[in-house]
């Protein structure tokens, strides 16, 4: 397994292609939801598994905090380690930009993971895309 940054179009395509994957066919998000304005202005990554596709996530700085966004994994590899190993590609490369905090929208259903990784909740609970989320932090 390895994670890259996204440097190219077929990259961010890859990315684009995990995300609607599990966020549009199997979570029922609107593509017009999950493909935002904040496309161009966050740093993508994308995990390959045999030269496939199978993990993604973005990272944008917002008043000096790291934001994580739109973390997921195709169904046929959760368990294996991909989100771990996106999530600490994530964080290596916000160190790299002189982040000190990471902040990131949790699925409640992920809460768990995210916590075992660090990340506190700290919001109450709230609907993005009709799925409960909450706000979690952690200091990096």
């Amino acid at each position: 397994m390895e994670v890259q940054v996204v440097t190219n179009e077929k990259e961010l395509n890859d990315a684009f292609q995990v995300r609607k994957k599990v966020f549009v066919d199997e979570q029922n998000v609107p593509m017009e939801e999950e493909i935002d304005q904040y496309e161009e202005t966050s740093t993508h990554f994308v995990l390959y598994h045999q030269r496939e596709p199978v993990a993604t996530g973005r990272f944008r700085i917002l008043d000096g905090v790291g934001k994580v966004e739109r973390i997921c994994v195709l169904s046929t590899q959760r368990g294996t380690g991909a989100g771990k190993a996106i999530m600490e590609k994530i964080e290596q490369y916000a160190k790299s930009k002189g982040v000190g905090a990471l902040k990131l929208n949790a699925q409640t259903h992920a809460i768990p993971f995210y916590s075992k990784l660090g990340y506190e909740v700290i919001s109450e609970e709230f609907l993005d895309a009709g799925i409960p989320h909450k706000t979690m932090k952690k200091t990096i």
